[in-house]
């Protein structure tokens, strides 16, 4: 089975990149053909500094490194590095109806916060799509935010498919309902662009920072809490093992439980969690042309399943002469 799925560089990577994503990637690395990327011409729908686009990308690349993965038993690439991506979007972008687009949430979501959308972002789908049909991927592991793009890359391959006959897999998301979005400091989905994500190899001081700035209720200590509805239990769950949960549940539904305590536990217990992969990313990033050389033999193997894909789509549509 082969299972892919990508992140983009557009920032520090964040909690949630990890519990949403990229634990799950390490883990299928063991299990199945992973192809794992970093999506850095999405970043381009949001990042227009060329510099840290550039910085970010290697730095992504090491804390996936430091965090386990091994490029040895998998295709861990560059998007930009394979051109094959931009090309079979063109070719898609001709069997991608308007209206499917229209309907995608990143699209409207930015509209409605009156930002002004670009084709890029109108596109991102497209390019998805590519990203996935391009490696006949069976499993994409996704945030419940990202399920309708999958569903979009389906409907695209469907549409291809029609024209031209079976080319391309029909991907299946695969979604943990319990890791679908992790919430960040103010309760929304944590996300680098709303500005509420706590970083996986930030500083302590920071960290503590932003796990005391975690937007809870007003109940007092006497009072008897909701973990349910609660920001900072959603977060702490995901350093817990079910043991701790319902412990920490039993807590909630107690008088007694302090916030302001709370936190600073949390605090410890996410630094303490990503403390053996911390030396690691340090030294990784003091080698940049060794990170650049593990990129560069993954884009080479990622290109070699790519061309396959795109000899038989450039024969099917007439590109090949």
């Amino acid at each position: 089975m082969r299972v892919l799925s990508g992140i983009q560089p557009s920032g520090r990577l964040h909690i949630g990149n990890y519990f949403g994503m990229m634990k799950s990637m390490i883990g299928w690395q063991e299990k199945a053909d992973l192809f794992c990327f970093i999506v850095n011409l999405h970043a381009l729908t949001t990042l227009t500094d060329g510099k840290t686009l550039a910085a970010n990308t290697l730095e992504a690349a090491a804390d996936f490194l430091a965090l386990g993965l091994d490029p040895d038993k998998s295709h861990f690439w560059v998007q930009g590095d394979v051109p094959e991506h931009c090309e079979l979007t063109w070719i898609l972008h001709n069997h991608t109806g308007m209206g499917l687009l229209e309907r995608s949430h990143s699209f409207k979501d930015k509209s409605a916060r009156q930002e002004t959308p670009h084709h890029g972002l109108f596109s991102y789908p497209v390019l998805m799509a590519a990203d996935i049909l391009l490696y006949q991927a069976d499993l994409v592991p996704v945030g419940k935010d990202q399920k309708q793009h999958l569903e979009i890359a389906r409907d695209i391959a469907g549409a291809f498919n029609f024209v031209y006959g079976p080319v391309f897999n029909l991907p299946e998301p695969a979604i943990d309902q319990d890791l679908a979005t992790v919430p960040g400091i103010d309760g929304q989905k944590m996300s680098k662009s709303y500005n509420n994500a706590v970083e996986i190899f930030t500083g302590k001081e920071e960290l503590r920072k932003k796990i005391m700035s975690i937007v809870t209720d007003a109940r007092a200590v006497e009072d008897v809490k909701d973990p349910d509805s609660c920001n900072l239990f959603a977060i702490y769950r995901l350093f817990l093992d079910s043991e701790g949960e319902a412990e920490l549940r039993g807590r909630y539904l107690r008088p007694g439980l302090k916030y302001g305590e709370t936190k600073k536990a949390l605090v410890e217990r996410i630094w303490e969690y990503f403390a053996p992969f911390r030396d690691r990313r340090e030294e990784l990033l003091t080698r940049p042309d060794d990170l650049r050389d593990i990129l560069a033999a993954g884009a080479a193997k990622a290109k070699a399943v790519a061309s396959a894909t795109m000899e038989i789509v450039r024969e099917k549509t007439g590109l090949k002469y």
